[in-house]
């Protein structure tokens, strides 16, 4: 008889976003008169930036004829883009990363789950708390959390480092030492970061404890501030202790096409041991690599128009998170982030839970957010909502928050 893994027994109800998903159809379903706004997933709602579609286009004709069709791509993905994200997110900032460190996939989060592959079972990871559920739920799904603590909400084997307003949200070195770190910079969900002071202190620890940090910087794109790093390769040492991991998703709005990339130094050993030779493997064995077509997109994000326009189009999302901070902080509202990032972590009133206060303002408001609980045992107290929505409804949701 064959056998389950029964490590997705151990994981708690469904996907924060799919349970989220499913109450808000329930709703919808029960009073279909409601104009229902969503500022809860992290989507984009912008169309692809004019120098995009026209890459796209002309890749798409390319496809047409024999002389100029691509079937399957690289294992590390297409030079052309490759060579385009060395110069422009990393040589431009004094970073020297090699076209063989780059390896092209189909977004961030399904890098994020799969890394886990490459480590063993018995390695104890270190998550910021709140953190985003794909670190905490691939690491159960491959056995290495221990057990869950449903009275707690936690696992076992996770060390979970609290980043609240009592710490601004920056996370404090663990009394246990962790074999894997994971940091989201900036933060998904606070929207709050690290500068490069508080950066390079863990890229020490972590090469003193021998531990590697893999750092998400899905959202460096929406960086404002000049002390707040763009990669954590530009900390002295990070190539020895590091993978970052990159999208386009939200920087380009590439959330329905898809497309990323994951940087591995090739300096990262385990003993003796290339942990860049050990993602290829496994890059090379279960990935056919992103479509040459989307690759071609992803090259026009570095054109000059292409830079030009998606520029535009983060002004316009951090447009939104301005007026959400600040309406909000007008109404009494405790807010955080929004001003590196394209989320506003905001504290529930009256002590209330955050699914409590989810219910409120669907039910009342008809506005979506996501409760914080839903991203860690810290995140109780605390809601965050996107800056991603049209900036008419943004208006309209903060004029509904304001009546409740």
């Amino acid at each position: 008889m064959y056998k389950i893994n029964d490590n997705y027994l151990k994981l708690p109800g469904s996907y924060l976003f799919s349970t989220i998903g499913k109450k808000v159809a329930a709703y919808k379903e029960a009073n279909p008169d409601r104009d229902v706004i969503s500022l809860g997933i992290g989507d984009v709602t912008l169309p692809l930036a004019p120098a995009i579609i026209s890459a796209m286009h002309s890749a798409v004709d390319e496809m047409a004829n024999a002389e100029t069709f691509h079937g399957y791509a690289p294992d590390l993905g297409y030079e052309f883009l490759r060579k385009a994200i060395v110069d422009n997110d990393y040589k431009a900032r004094g970073v020297d990363i090699a076209l063989d460190e780059i390896f092209i996939s189909d977004g961030a989060k399904s890098d994020s789950g799969n890394i886990v592959d490459i480590f063993s079972q018995d390695n104890t990871i270190a998550v910021t708390d709140p953190v985003y559920p794909v670190y905490v739920d691939s690491n159960a799904m491959s056995g290495k959390t221990g057990e869950y603590l449903k009275d707690k909400e936690c696992w076992s084997n996770v060390i979970y480092m609290p980043c609240v307003a009592e710490n601004n949200f920056i996370p404090d070195i663990p009394d246990k030492t962790p074999d894997i770190i994971y940091i989201c910079c900036p933060n998904n969900p606070t929207g709050t970061t690290l500068n490069k002071e508080a950066l390079q202190k863990w890229v020490d620890y972590a090469n003193e404890k021998k531990a590697v940090i893999i750092y998400d910087a899905a959202y460096e794109a929406y960086i404002s501030e000049p002390d707040v790093p763009h990669s954590i390769f530009e900390c002295d040492g990070a190539k020895t202790c590091a993978i970052e991991m990159r999208s386009f998703s939200k920087n380009a709005g590439f959330t329905g096409t898809r497309l990323g990339f994951t940087v591995i130094p090739k300096e990262l050993k385990c003993g003796d041991v290339s942990v860049n030779s050990l993602w290829a493997r496994r890059h090379g064995t279960k990935f056919n690599g992103a479509p040459y077509i989307i690759q071609r997109a992803g090259e026009a994000v570095y054109s000059d128009a292409g830079k030009t326009q998606t520029r535009e189009q983060i002004s316009y999302y951090m447009k939104n998170a301005k007026n959400i901070r600040e309406g909000l902080a007008d109404m009494g509202y405790t807010v955080f982030g929004g001003v590196n990032a394209p989320y506003i972590w905001l504290q529930t009133p009256e002590g209330m839970k955050s699914w409590e206060f989810f219910d409120l303002l669907l039910e009342e408001a008809n506005v979506v957010g996501t409760p914080g609980s839903g991203f860690g045992p810290s995140g109780e107290g605390y809601f965050r909502l996107t800056a991603f929505g049209s900036a008419e409804n943004t208006v309209k949701a903060l004029d509904r928050i304001k009546n409740l």
